[in-house]
C-alpha cells in the first residue's frame, strides 16, 4: 500500500513536516451498504423536493462554508500543502459556487416544449438517483463540490470516496452538509479501499460515476462503471499549452503564465504546463518568465505570503524530479530550480525547463508539480500543431493583441476550453472538461446540471 494508505487505513500526513496528522479507518462493507441505503432513501426525499427549497438549501451550505472557512483552509493547508491564501480563496469560491447554482440551477431544469404537429411534446429533465463521486487530494472541496452542486440541485444525491490523505477535509465537508440542515442520505462520505469503490460501482443503488483523477484512475472506474451499463463523467489530467505569439502583452502574458503554472504548487490538471512561444518574443518571454518565477515565496504553506507550499505526497515528487532529470538528459536547458529542496518537507523547487522539444518527456508527459517547460514555435500554425500534438485536451490558452486570430484558433485546437489573454479556470457559468486522455462529460454551466439527468421525452396527443 501507498503512503496515503495502509491495508487498514487511510492516513494524512503534512507534506510540510511529514508527520502524520490524521488515519481513519477504513468502513466496513456493512458500514458501505448502511450508506447506499441512506443515499437511496435520501434520493426518494431529495427528489421530490421543490426546487426552490432546494435551492435554499444550498444557499445555507454557502454560510455554512463560511463559517468555518478557517477551519477547513486549515485542514486543506495542513493535509495536502495548499498555502494558506490559496486554501481560504477555495473555500469562498465554493461558497459563491453554491450560491449561484442556487439563483440559476432551477432554470437550467425548466422543461423545454418541442414542437411536433397534431400534438405537444416537451423535454424534461429527472434526477438519476445516487451519484458516486471518487475525487482527487488537490482541491479537497471545490473538485467535490464543482460536481455535487450541479447534481444536488438536479435531485440526485451524492455519494463522496475521496483520496485517503484528504479525508479529514472530506469529514469537514460533510459537517458543513449537515450544519446546513441536509437530511441524512443527501450527501455521503464513504471511507473504502478499492475493493468497496468496485462493490459501489456495481452496486444498484448507485445511478451514475464521476471521478476526477489520473488517466490510469479513469480507466479503471469508467471499465467498471462500464461493465455496470453505467453513466460515467471522467476528468482526468492535462498537459495545457500557452500559446504566446510575436504581438502579445509579454508583461501580461509572463503574469498569467506564472499564475497559471504556478498556483497550487503546479498541482493542477488545467495548469500552463506547455509554454509555447512564437520564435520572435521566446527570449524575452524567457528572461521575464524566469525573473518572475525567481520572486515567488517557497515555504511554510500556513504563512499567509507564501506562493508555493510543498507537493501533497512524497511519492508524486519522487516521479516529478525523474521526469525533470530524464527531460534534461534528453537535452533541455535547465534555467532555474531543477530539484527537490533542501531541509524538510516535501517541497520541489520552481522549475524552469527551456528548449524543450515535442520528444521530451516534459513535453509528452504531464508533470503535476512546479515545472515549466518553455517550447519555441516557428509560427502561429506551429504553435497549434505543437499545442494539439498531446494525448491530452483539457484546455489551452492564447495571448496576442490579434483577438480575431486568437478566436479563429478556437476552432483549430483540440481542447475542452479556450482562454485568450487570461489563464484557465473552472467557473460555474462555463462548462469544463476535456476530450482525448483528459476524459469526457462536463462539468459547471447547465451541461453540468444535465450531465446526470435523465432527459425524458413527454408526447400528448400523438397521432
Amino acid at each position: 500500500m501507498s503512503q496515503i494508505s495502509s491495508q487498514t487505513h487511510a492516513i494524512s500526513i503534512n507534506p510540510a513536516t511529514g508527520e502524520q496528522i490524521g488515519h481513519y479507518a477504513f468502513e466496513s462493507a456493512e458500514a458501505l451498504d448502511a450508506a447506499l441505503t441512506r443515499a437511496a432513501f435520501g434520493f426518494s426525499k431529495w427528489k421530490r423536493k421543490p426546487l426552490q427549497d432546494r435551492s435554499r438549501a444550498l444557499t445555507a451550505l454557502a454560510g455554512a462554508l463560511r463559517e468555518t472557512a478557517e477551519a477547513m483552509a486549515t485542514m486543506i493547508t495542513l493535509e495536502m500543502g495548499k498555502p494558506i491564501a490559496q486554501a481560504r480563496g477555495e473555500i469562498e469560491k465554493c461558497a459563491k459556487l453554491c450560491e449561484w447554482y442556487a439563483e440559476h440551477g432551477p432554470a437550467m431544469l425548466d422543461a423545454e416544449p418541442t414542437q411536433v404537429e397534431g400534438g405537444k411534446a416537451r423535454i424534461e429533465y429527472r434526477p438519476l438517483g445516487p451519484i458516486l463521486a471518487v475525487m482527487p487530494w488537490n482541491f479537497p472541496i471545490w473538485q467535490v463540490l464543482r460536481g455535487a452542486v450541479p447534481a444536488l440541485i438536479a435531485g440526485n444525491t451524492y455519494v463522496l470516496k475521496h483520496a485517503p490523505n484528504v479525508m479529514g477535509s472530506a469529514y469537514l465537508l460533510r459537517d458543513a452538509f449537515k450544519r446546513a440542515g441536509f437530511a441524512d442520505g443527501v450527501f455521503e462520505v464513504i471511507n473504502v479501499t478499492p475493493e468497496g469503490v468496485s462493490t459501489a460501482i456495481a452496486d444498484p443503488r448507485i445511478a451514475a460515476v464521476t471521478l476526477t483523477g489520473s488517466v490510469r484512475a479513469g480507466m479503471a472506474i469508467g471499465a467498471q462503471a462500464g461493465a455496470a451499463l453505467k453513466k460515467c463523467v471522467l476528468e482526468l489530467g492535462g498537459s495545457d499549452p500557452f500559446i504566446v505569439l510575436n504581438d502579445a502583452d509579454l508583461d501580461e502574458a509572463v503574469q498569467a503564465a506564472v499564475i497559471g503554472r504556478y498556483q497550487n504548487s503546479g498541482q493542477v490538471c488545467a495548469a500552463a504546463k506547455r509554454l509555447i512561444i512564437e520564435e520572435g518574443v521566446v527570449e524575452e518571454f524567457t528572461r521575464k518568465f524566469v525573473e518572475a518565477t525567481r520572486q515567488l515565496k517557497v515555504g511554510d504553506p500556513l504563512s499567509a505570503d507564501t506562493y508555493i507550499g510543498p507537493m501533497a505526497r512524497f511519492d508524486l515528487r519522487d516521479e516529478l524530479d525523474q521526469q525533470v532529470r530524464d527531460t534534461l538528459e534528453e537535452g533541455a536547458t535547465l534555467l532555474l530550480g531543477g530539484g527537490k529542496a533542501q531541509g524538510p518537507g516535501n517541497y520541489y523547487e520552481p522549475t524552469v525547463l527551456a528548449d524543450v522539444t515535442d520528444r521530451m518527456t516534459s513535453f509528452k508527459q504531464e508533470l503535476f508539480g512546479p515545472v515549466a517547460s518553455i517550447i519555441t514555435a516557428r509560427d502561429c500554425a506551429h504553435a497549434v500543431a505543437l499545442a494539439n500534438d498531446s494525448d491530452f485536451g483539457l484546455t489551452a490558452t492564447i495571448y496576442t493583441a490579434n483577438v480575431a486570430l486568437a478566436q479563429q484558433l478556437t476552432s483549430e485546437l483540440d481542447t475542452g476550453g479556450v482562454f485568450i489573454n487570461g489563464y484557465s479556470a473552472s467557473d460555474p457559468r462555463v462548462t469544463f472538461g476535456g476530450v482525448k486522455k483528459s476524459g469526457f462529460g462536463r462539468e459547471l454551466s447547465h451541461f453540468g446540471v444535465r450531465e446526470f439527468c435523465n432527459a425524458q421525452t413527454v408526447w400528448l396527443d400523438r397521432k
